[in-house]
């Protein structure tokens, strides 16, 4: 399959509103969906023209499962997730790379969410203890530095940056099954 075809079938979903444990708003979800839309605009050349620059990065697919982690635990990997986007994001080697307009868009969307979050991880501190001492939060920061050290190593190369911006596509498809995966939670607490 190629590049192109994987990310004709990376669609996120997005549902209404709802909560995380926390007070999110549909504006959450509203942004979110902006920033993949906006990701998506970014492309400035064929995949198919990079398939000698994909890498796997192994993305931390156990540290977006909702079914396998706690709600305190999924706001701070979707913190990270965020957080370590837009530090890809805010460098000058993606200001000469990118559109400004969307990289702009795009990094305001981002800031809106992680202040979203911020109220969140406020009212979530102190509630749980990360499960076993286990922190999925670092398996987050590793893929993002690998993110970055391939940037490096292909000394930030139109290829590359298209490679990485399609690899965040995937990765806010996953972080949004993890948003509704908690909603779903959300709802079995509040039932009998």
């Amino acid at each position: 399959m190629s590049s192109e075809d994987l990310e004709a079938n990376v669609h996120p979903t997005y549902g209404h509103g709802g909560s995380l444990g926390c007070n999110l708003t549909v504006n959450h979800d509203l942004v979110s969906r902006e920033n993949f839309l906006l990701l998506d605009q970014m492309r400035r050349i064929s995949p198919s023209l990079c398939l000698d620059d994909r890498k796997d990065f192994r993305f931390p697919q156990q540290a977006v499962n909702g079914s396998q982690v706690q709600k305190t635990q999924a706001i701070s990997v979707l913190y990270e997730m965020l957080e370590q986007t837009s530090r890809v994001f805010l460098t000058k080697e993606s200001s000469a790379t990118w559109n400004m307009t969307l990289l702009d868009k795009l990094l305001t969307g981002l800031h809106r969410q992680l202040e979203d979050l911020e109220s969140c991880l406020v009212q979530e501190v102190g509630q749980a203890e990360s499960a076993a001492g286990k922190d999925p939060t670092l398996a987050v920061k590793r893929y993002f530095l690998g993110i970055r050290l391939y940037l490096k190593q292909k000394k930030y190369s139109d290829c590359a940056w298209e490679v990485v911006r399609g690899e965040i596509m995937s990765s806010f498809s996953s972080s949004t099954s993890l948003q509704e995966g908690l909603r779903k939670k959300d709802g079995e607490l509040g039932s009998p």
